[in-house]
């Protein structure tokens, strides 16, 4: 009943307003890019009433009654194609209508029983593929998501999660404190290093890596509240793909060789994410692309892939009734 009560709270805190700068700005770049594609694209980030939010359970906490709950409120596993890596342990659940499941508040001593986010964003973490043992680091770590994901898979052996903005970092470590209980925790790492100097203070020491780049977010900024801030993203955008080359090129010195890495983004940006790959690809001779076509086959039903990228690069789609994304990731191993 709780559950029902708040899922069916007013819905006016969902109408956002549009930054027109912003969205003239894509309108202009993601034409050029994706062609009609964008437009469907576009009424997807442009309506917030029809988002979707996935449900990672918590293994180290959640119950029986809470994946009955989901299930009779129509939600069903969000990963269920013969994926090449899918552990058991890894619970996600998605429904095809719009809304949100409640938010549980962040409570000093107990742990959540779920984290609410976009499907998309699990992705990278599927891709990756961890095992229990492996030396892990999730560069640019906050909020969290995905380091939560990395620990309902396995039981790394270090996991370092780093975060340069102080902000950021405080919000890394308060999700962490809410998900992972405390032996684990105790094994987690969390630094406020910059991202282009791990590779040079940590050489070769991890087995996978994980580089969540900062990008420009399309959907946040859309909705911009700061025409000045917006206007001054807009300038600094240029300079990301620089930024995402450092760090890209950081973490392939932190990486074994025969390790591998997983680089996403939360953008349709093409200067942000396959020229980014293309150009560590042609600058750097250690790392090789890896095939991940086949995380796309297995869950077509529910994500919309952009069809025309690389075998070792998938874009998620936002679409109506599939309103997950954008999420480009790509993987590459260190010879």
């Amino acid at each position: 009943l709780l559950f029902l009560k708040l899922e069916n709270k007013p819905k006016e805190k969902l109408q956002k307003q549009i930054c027109q700068i912003v969205l003239d700005h894509f309108e202009k770049q993601y034409t050029t890019e994706l062609g009609d594609t964008w437009t469907r694209v576009r009424d997807v980030l442009t309506q917030p009433l029809c988002w979707q939010y996935a449900v990672l359970l918590n293994k180290f906490s959640h119950s029986a009654e809470l994946e009955d709950t989901l299930r009779l409120k129509g939600y069903h596993p969000a990963f269920q194609g013969p994926l090449p890596y899918l552990p058991p342990s890894l619970k996600c659940y998605i429904r095809r209508t719009p809304g949100r499941f409640p938010a549980q508040k962040h409570q000093a001593g107990k742990l959540k029983e779920y984290y609410l986010l976009n499907a998309a964003s699990l992705l990278p973490v599927l891709a990756l593929e961890v095992k229990d043992g492996e030396d892990v680091l999730d560069l640019c770590a906050a909020p969290g998501g995905k380091s939560v994901g990395i620990l309902q898979c396995a039981y790394p052996g270090q996991f370092h999660c780093n975060e340069y903005d102080d902000l950021r970092s405080r919000w890394l470590k308060q999700t962490i404190e809410s998900f992972i209980p405390g032996p684990l925790i105790n094994l987690i790492k969390v630094s406020k290093l910059h991202g282009r100097e791990i590779g040079d203070l940590h050489p070769e020491f991890y087995d996978k890596v994980l580089v969540d780049a900062p990008c420009s977010n399309d959907r946040s900024w859309l909705f911009s509240s700061d025409i000045q801030q917006a206007t001054l993203r807009l300038i600094q955008r240029k300079e990301l793909s620089s930024l995402q080359f450092q760090l890209l090129r950081s973490a392939i010195k932190a990486l074994r060789p025969g390790g591998s890495l997983v680089y996403s983004t939360c953008t349709l940006s093409k200067a942000e994410n396959s020229d980014v790959i293309n150009l560590i690809l042609n600058s750097c001779s250690n790392v090789m692309p890896v095939n991940i076509s086949e995380i796309a086959k297995a869950i077509s039903q529910e994500f919309t892939f952009l069809s025309d990228t690389q075998q070792h690069e998938l874009l998620v789609l936002p679409q109506k009734g599939r309103a997950w994304g954008p999420m480009y990731l790509a993987k590459l191993k260190k010879i």
